[in-house]
């Protein structure tokens, strides 16, 4: 319950502020540019305090550093409630570096407590990961509009889920997992090697590229169905819509893994339906709409998944999965911030959504392949 909990936490605060992007720069005389910014933030979050990840849970223990994440979320969602445009970028930030660090080391704590049921329970940290998302996606405005709120109180609405949280962890830092004390001893200090390791670049690689897909696909997607004709809060849903379905998808490739389907072959399976659902968008986004939102939710649940599971299952202790996370995390998350940009860019460039989506649909060939490369039964060397 306290993995779910904690997962659970790592994308409302972000995802919420989509929904109201339009009142929030209304309100505040912002550029739609800077208020891209509060979405682009994170994910520069998320990708360059990765590498210091490690480092804290070995100084203060995987449970308190994971209770301080909370704590981050909760302190930066009482900031937003300021009337200010400096304490919103302030809040954002330090929600920001709350969820850095747990993206990080919970897949370490995963492995460490739960080695014989890792796939199960990565199923369950990624289906609330997405879960996450589509509660905010979905209630953020009517519980604003219900509860008649403005935009700094409904946005901190979300950090009552963070205290819960927070509050559900607490015994885990009481009454932490007792390990031998020469692993003890071992876990204290870093891997050293991992970042010459092939197999490690192929996780990494495989993270980044479905990561990318993923963000700048949710970043567009509404406007390019509002372009060719569906009202906009059809559009809106249709996001939403793709997000509960990848609730689906991501908990079910790690459970399916090994058992049905070989990992390599559920990696190349998540790709090609996000190339059918792309391919959808491009010729018939409105009339098909539903069954593109239905492979682009199951597809991409799947890739994240199986992102996730690479990380625990490629790394033979806790120690290797939190290292071998920062460093996935590290460029998976910055690469990704650039996703939503690069999109844009090449729509305005060709004044049109169609080459934009021949690029994600090319870029899922490199990720089949690290994909397949990250499938293989191997684990990661380094000291």
């Amino acid at each position: 319950m306290g993995v779910v909990l904690l997962a659970l936490n790592l994308r409302p605060a972000l995802v919420a502020v989509s929904p109201l992007a339009g009142t929030i720069r209304d309100d505040s005389g912002m550029s739609a540019a800077a208020t891209s910014l509060l979405t682009a933030l994170p994910l520069l979050c998320f990708g360059l305090l990765a590498p210091f990840a490690p480092r804290l849970g070995r100084r203060l223990g995987m449970e308190r550093s994971l209770l301080g994440t909370m704590a981050l979320i909760c302190l930066g969602t009482a900031l937003r409630l300021l009337d200010s445009v400096v304490a919103l970028f302030a809040g954002t930030i330090v929600i920001g570096a709350g969820i850095a660090v747990a993206n990080v080391l919970l897949p370490g704590l995963i492995k460490r407590d739960f080695p014989s049921r890792a796939g199960l329970m990565t199923g369950l940290y990624s289906m609330s990961l997405f879960g996450g998302a589509a509660l905010a996606a979905g209630v953020t405005v009517p519980v604003q509009q219900a509860a008649g709120l403005n935009w700094q109180a409904t946005l901190a609405c979300w950090g009552a889920l963070a205290v819960l949280a927070l509050v559900c962890w607490l015994p885990q830092v009481r009454s932490r997992t007792r390990v031998p004390r020469d692993a003890a001893r071992e876990a204290a200090h870093p891997v050293r090697g991992l970042w010459r390791d092939p197999l490690a670049w192929q996780v990494t690689g495989y993270m980044g590229l479905q990561s990318l897909s993923y963000y700048a696909a949710a970043a567009w997607l509404p406007t390019m169905l509002t372009d060719a004709g569906m009202g906009a809060g059809d559009a809106g849903w249709m996001l939403s819509f793709s997000s509960l379905l990848g609730i689906a998808g991501s908990f079910l490739a790690p459970v399916v893994v090994g058992r049905r389907l070989p990992a390599g072959v559920l990696a190349a399976v998540s790709a090609v339906l996000c190339a059918a659902a792309f391919t959808g968008v491009l010729i018939a986004p409105v009339g098909g709409g539903y069954v593109w939102m239905v492979l682009l939710g199951l597809g991409q649940g799947a890739a994240i998944s199986l992102a996730l599971l690479f990380i625990v299952q490629r790394a033979p202790d806790a120690r290797h999965t939190a290292q071998l996370s920062s460093m996935a995390q590290c460029f998976g998350y910055v690469l990704a911030a650039t996703g939503p940009a690069v999109l844009g860019a090449v729509h305005d460039a060709s004044a049109s959504w169609t080459v934009p989506l021949a690029l994600l649909l090319t870029l899922l060939l490199p990720q089949i392949a690290v994909g397949l490369g990250a499938a293989r039964p191997r684990q990661v060397a380094g000291r």
